[in-house]
């Protein structure tokens, strides 16, 4: 167990937790500036203006602010690709590290079952496999996409990794409501994605 409270640059309080030879925050990123105090482009506007951003852009899930405490902020990947999002000390994870996660909690077909928050309060039924044994507590939130907000009804919770896939995808790790797995695809880097962040 790890006990280390961790704030960003906005001042919200990260909680932290031991996973292996891991240490993960057990919140969702919520920073609205990059870790120098620059402001990261907050874009409310329409679908076709977020999935043509070839720039940094943040929202909230349904443009509501409300989603902040739960489900953090959704970023695009040119954010990530900064190097500049996560506190000091702090990265996001590479597609590696998010595998070593995978491993360690037994391998990609249970792993996501260890980490989701259990019960149905932030998960849709039935909420397949859910322990929270790792202490990861993965609170359900959707993501932004193409055509815009994914409905919650989808049950996918993706998280950017830091690595490119090619000059258009980048790798993200997910969960879903009715999956113990924790599944690996690249999209397209103008999705809207929640973050994990890793220590150095």
């Amino acid at each position: 167990m790890n006990t280390e409270i961790v704030t960003d640059i906005d001042g919200n309080i990260y909680h932290t937790i031991s996973i292996g030879t891991q240490v993960w925050m057990v919140e969702n990123l919520k920073t609205t500036k990059y870790n120098d105090g620059t402001e990261i482009p907050f874009i409310v506007d329409t679908a076709e203006a977020w999935h043509e951003l070839n720039s940094p852009g943040y929202c909230w899930y349904n443009d509501d602010k409300f989603n902040k405490e739960t489900t953090g902020a959704l970023y695009n990947w040119h954010v990530i690709n900064t190097g500049k999002l996560s506190p000091k000390g702090w990265h996001i994870p590479t597609d590696k590290e998010w595998s070593i996660l995978a491993e360690f909690l037994g391998g990609e077909t249970v792993a996501g079952g260890k980490m989701k928050a259990t019960g149905t309060e932030f998960w849709s039924g039935p909420n397949t496999g859910a322990t929270n044994s790792s202490g990861f507590v993965a609170l359900y939130s959707s993501f932004r996409g193409k055509s815009g907000f994914i409905p919650s009804s989808n049950g996918t919770l993706l998280f950017w990794s830091s690595t490119a896939f090619d000059d258009i995808d980048a790798w993200a790790w997910y969960l879903r409501f009715d999956s113990e797995a924790l599944g690996r695809n690249h999209g397209g880097k103008y999705h809207g994605f929640s973050v994990r962040c890793l220590k150095d």
